[in-house]
């Protein structure tokens, strides 16, 4: 456990300088890898990067889920994340955990809350005011579960936002189930 641990360790600081290193490029100046990339035509340049990294640690031959966005929200705010783990073992534990947060995102006004608080509305008042996020009591119902779910947390005394942490990968789940 200890050896895969320092593997997932090794991997998540190279997938992060990788990040670091594309990043200098979205901040102004030239575009860097990703639009070289791009125009080249490879659409999974993400994913070639990924696996020319795992070739050259065997400790990861299992291979390893990277998650990782630059956005600009409709508020203005960039944000910018990437998380990574390597897959070995992960089939294998219980994924019981993690429900409560996916279930969570299955609820329409939960989603449709999220989606109104990254574009800007945060206070319980303005939200209220959304007809199609419910009565108050159920608006607070809602904010209860995205609380304890860490989709949202208090901003200030009746204000929420989505933590940084949870933004790109909220984003990558309404990106995942498209049709």
């Amino acid at each position: 456990m200890e050896m895969l641990r320092r593997d997932l360790q090794a991997l998540t600081e190279r997938v992060d300088a990788l990040g670091v290193a594309d990043r200098g490029g979205m901040d102004g100046g030239s575009a860097g890898g990703e639009t070289a990339a791009l125009a080249a035509g490879d659409e999974f340049w993400a994913l070639t990067q990924l696996q020319s990294r795992l070739a050259d640690h065997p400790a990861t031959a299992t291979g390893a889920v990277l998650l990782v966005g630059s956005a600009t929200l409709p508020t203005g705010e960039a944000v910018a994340w990437q998380q990574s783990t390597g897959t070995e073992g992960l089939c294998e534990v219980s994924w019981e955990d993690r429900a409560t947060v996916l279930a969570a995102l299955a609820h329409p006004v939960r989603v449709e809350l999220l989606r109104h608080v990254l574009g800007g509305i945060r206070a319980t008042a303005e939200l209220a005011a959304i007809e199609s996020l419910g009565t108050t009591g159920q608006l607070h119902h809602h904010l209860r579960q995205l609380l304890a779910a860490g989709w949202l947390r208090r901003q200030g005394r009746g204000s929420y936002e989505v933590p940084a942490a949870r933004i790109v990968p909220l984003l990558a789940c309404m990106v995942a189930v498209e049709r």
